[in-house]
């Protein structure tokens, strides 16, 4: 059997900065020549970076990304790579392109493409077929899909080309058997969610059987606004067994030797139809290479499903701050498990020396609260300052005379002028250290505790709050380190202690019932009715649905933070503020 060592760059692009990515791929080139390559894939719209959104229909995007293609191909030709075949994913637009507006064609018909480079050449192009147009996807709304399916030849060994969605539906697979190439190679900027790690591998396997062929997956890693890309490349062959697998969250090159079978298929018809798929051929080299000794393969370890969790949400933090031209984050802690983990990955992502607390206590802020948070920065190394707000609460009722909600609500303000004010001395950006429980029913100060410009946490629920902060805690023991969270913060009853003795549980049911019903509402999306048919008080299902359905708007103003869930509160779901539907008992 022919044999192709091939290469998998798991990278992670700056959105909309061309010649930055640009030299990432360079660079992977040049690491994948040094480690012996015939083949280099790097990941969908890796040129751009993913999603482009509404970037997609601008004109001058476009042809900056097509501009950069085929001058890709010749740098990579002049610093010597030229025998290397790259594949690399970008935004294009439709080869049968009319420069006039069409009604259901998105504005100059944008396409998720991927060119085949090699020789100072662009020798192909592949659009992606399938645009999913669900979750957290709006492709159909951007791009205009491709009906070609291309196979290149190296030497003597015919690889298929899919992008990422394209193997989440039927077709690439069967192009690929019906083609008889013996490798399906698939670009993917696939988002993190939890456990999906195990779902893409199924699906891999499957797809493999499938189109009788090897398969190779190479995804996007870094955080990009709601969505994190958490790498997870891998290779499985003709029987779906893994054959290699690279690390989650990290930018790695993977290299794998693949003993494949040798190209039988006619060459080069340009325009062969198999099963009714149309099929383009690309010859690159027939010869099939002299025998050599393989490298070994590696299998990344995996992180557990709080580890993963973790470990995104550190991801797109530090991306988020640094890809915006930040460095230093500031946010308040109370004590409090949530603004407690908050900052741990805060110092996790940045390092201690850009992490900085305000700890703002109030006429009723607690002992503990004020220690816990002290006892987080010396664990943390954070820097952590005091700001006591009771004389600025005072001044302001002595002119405003507030009493109950409106009075707690105050406090929560006062401490939210205090951190934007830093912020803007100093260039920190804030964050919000608000769980999805609380957004979930409201349960959060607009203009107060909700201020900021990234929310880590947001899609962590509470009860998961607290065992990934045990987690973590755990993560440092395994290393001989000390854990970073305060025992007491993950132990006291949670407060907001904006009044004399108050705690959460005074205004919302317990956060284990709490969020069982959250995650058959929001997570499932089921009605009333049924989330009382899964055994849940009907009172109860009752109160907590108001309270999610009265907050939406409060979640619209909610600063962006790390998808890690099945639907998070934001791209993937989209309920109307004004909005005349309650789901009732009646």
């Amino acid at each position: 059997m022919p044999q192709l060592r091939l290469a998998l760059a798991q990278v992670n692009p700056r959105l909309g900065d061309l010649d930055g990515n640009v030299e990432l791929v360079v660079a992977a080139a040049h690491e994948a020549a040094q480690a012996g390559a015939h083949l280099l894939v790097l990941p969908e719209m890796v040129l751009n970076g993913y999603p482009v959104e509404d970037l997609a229909y601008r004109l001058s995007f476009i042809e900056a990304s097509r501009a950069l293609v085929p001058d890709l191909a010749t740098r990579l030709a002049d610093e010597g790579l030229g025998d290397l075949v790259v594949v690399v994913g970008h935004l294009d637009t439709a080869k049968d392109h009319i420069d006039t507006e069409r009604l259901g064609v998105p504005k100059n018909a944008p396409t998720n493409s991927a060119s085949v480079l090699t020789g100072g050449r662009v020798v192909t192009r592949y659009d992606k077929h399938h645009l999913p147009n669900y979750g957290v996807f709006d492709e159909f709304r951007h791009f205009v899909p491709g009906d070609e399916t291309q196979v290149v030849q190296v030497h003597g060994v015919d690889v298929a080309i899919a992008i990422c969605e394209d193997i989440w539906q039927d077709g690439p697979s069967a192009a690929a058997d019906a083609a008889e190439a013996g490798l399906l190679v698939v670009l993917n900027g696939s988002p993190y969610e939890a456990a999906k790690d195990d779902t893409r591998l199924e699906l891999c396997a499957r797809r493999a059987r499938e189109g009788s062929c090897a398969l190779a997956y190479v995804n996007l890693v870094g955080g990009q606004d709601e969505l994190v890309f958490d790498g997870d490349s891998l290779v499985v062959d003709a029987a779906g067994e893994l054959v290699a697998r690279a690390a989650q969250f990290e930018p790695e090159l993977l290299v794998v030797d693949l003993d494949l079978p040798a190209a039988t298929a006619p060459m080069p018809d340009r325009d062969t139809r198999f099963h009714g798929l149309r099929v383009e051929r690309t010859v690159i080299s027939a010869d099939p290479l002299p025998a050599y000794e393989p490298v070994a393969p590696t299998v990344a370890e995996r992180w557990d499903d709080l580890g993963e969790r973790y470990w995104a949400i550190v991801l797109g933090l530090r991306d988020y701050v640094r890809k915006n031209g930040g460095s230093t984050v500031l946010m308040g802690l109370s004590g409090g498990i949530d603004s407690t983990l908050v900052g741990a990955i805060a110092v996790d992502a940045l390092g201690a020396e850009n992490v900085f607390g305000v700890s703002n206590p109030s006429a009723w802020s607690t002992d503990h609260s004020r220690t816990d948070a002290d006892e987080l920065a010396r664990r943390t190394g954070l820097q952590l300052d005091t700001v006591p707000i009771a004389p600025i609460f005072e001044a302001y009722q002595s002119a405003l005379h507030l009493d109950g909600i409106a009075e707690e609500n105050l406090q929560a303000r006062i401490r939210a002028v205090i951190w934007m004010g830093l912020s803007n001395q100093h260039g920190h950006l804030v964050l919000a250290c608000g769980n999805k429980s609380e957004l979930a029913t409201g349960y959060s100060t607009i203009y107060g505790d909700a201020v900021g410009a990234y929310a880590p946490i947001k899609d962590l629920p509470k009860t998961l709050v607290w065992e990934v902060s045990r987690w973590r805690n755990r993560w440092a023991e395994e290393r001989g380190e000390t854990p970073p969270i305060p025992e007491n913060a993950i132990s006291k009853p949670p407060s907001a202690e904006l009044r004399p003795g108050q705690l959460d549980s005074d205004s919302l049911p317990p956060y284990e019932l709490l969020d069982a019903v959250l995650d058959a509402y929001v997570e499932r999306d089921l009605g009333v009715a049924a989330v009382i048919a899964e055994g849940f008080d009907p009172a109860l299902v009752e109160r907590v649905v108001t309270l999610v359905d009265k907050a939406e708007y409060k979640r619209r103003q909610y600063p962006p933070g790390p998808k890690v869930s099945r639907r998070n509160f934001g791209r993937d779901r989209r309920v109307p503020m004004t909005n005349g539907w309650r789901e009732s008992l009646d």
